[in-house]
């Protein structure tokens, strides 16, 4: 079904194409587990609401149910957080980032897989949703979790080609 999605590309996407087909490997995802990139990938396509892409990459992947669930809750909580967040950070007055946020977000603390592998998939999340704090906070949880920046790289250019994936399936 991926290779479906990849046809639909037109030769002005070919580096979109052939980054598809990269990123989704471990040899193109340096330093990611092949279960972490389905993971991020998944949640990207989440983050774009490309229902092919979605709908290609869930026949592809392969997620026990506990990872496909985590997937779905970063991308819930990311779409609230990173508008909420967003705010804080852009509108100029420090007061309100120090009010309490008063949202609930239990699933952060408690996402019931590995906390680096949650981190993983909200912080692709964030950088589609363009939240600068949100990517500063789950970037620096990754790496004093002791994953490298070489597979923190790998996670945003899944993100990245995923989301220049969706767009060019909405536009052609």
């Amino acid at each position: 079904m991926l290779d479906t999605i990849k046809q639909q590309l037109p030769d002005y996407a070919k580096d979109i194409k052939l980054n598809l087909g990269n990123v989704l490997t471990e040899e193109g995802s340096v330093e990611l587990s092949l279960a972490q990139i389905h993971g991020i990938a998944l949640a990207s396509s989440l983050a774009t609401k490309s229902k092919n892409l979605i709908e290609a990459l869930l026949a592809e992947i392969q997620l026990d149910s506990a990872h496909l669930e985590a997937v779905k809750a970063a991308n819930a909580i990311m779409a609230m957080n990173n508008i909420y967040y967003r705010f804080v950070h852009l509108v100029g007055d420090k007061e309100f980032g120090s009010m309490p946020a008063k949202l609930r977000m239990n699933v952060i603390g408690n996402p019931g897989i590995a906390k680096i592998d949650f981190e993983l998939y909200s912080l692709a999340v964030s950088a589609i949703n363009g939240c600068g704090m949100c990517i500063e906070a789950h970037t620096k949880q990754l790496l004093q979790h002791g994953v490298s920046k070489v597979a923190v790289q790998s996670a945003i250019r899944i993100a990245a080609v995923i989301h220049a994936t969706a767009v060019v399936l909405a536009t052609h």
